[in-house]
């Protein structure tokens, strides 16, 4: 089976506060064939520090995430839950989501093919990029 490269996010959401633009736009990336989503877990983190997590159709204000199409779920499991709620703070929310970049699968199989081995890679932040093309923009 060919797999594109498989990445996770952690988008936190301050008051527990989640809004629904995100799943239109992540719907639009399943449908034109971009991602295939793995799995996507929210967790809430009250006040007082008590973690709850489930799935989209839980709430309102993540129902609207059963119209993006595909099947996911069961690959995070109970430990995956637990660090990202540690990463939150008290009353704020997250989404955790795991998707395969399926628009890179063809470059994946050919550095496997070849016998290449990814030994490093981090999302650079997106702050760090819109500052570097300021600079150059500024320079121009």
């Amino acid at each position: 089976m060919s797999i594109g490269p498989v990445e996770y996010i952690l988008i936190s959401f301050p008051g527990n506060d989640f809004h629904g633009e995100i799943a239109p736009a992540l719907a639009d990336l399943v449908e034109s064939g971009t991602i295939r989503i793995i799995d996507l877990i929210f967790v809430l983190k009250d006040a007082d520090g008590t973690v709850t997590s489930f799935e989209y159709d839980a709430l309102d204000a993540t129902v609207s995430f059963a119209a993006i199409p595909g099947e996911a779920g069961g690959f995070l499991g109970d430990d995956d839950i637990a660090d990202a709620a540690e990463a939150l703070e008290p009353n704020s929310a997250a989404a955790l989501l795991v998707w395969e970049d399926t628009w890179a699968t063809p470059f994946a199989e050919a550095v496997r093919n070849a016998g290449g081995v990814i030994i490093g890679g981090e999302r650079i932040p997106h702050d760090v990029i819109t500052d570097f093309l300021d600079e150059l923009a500024a320079e121009a």
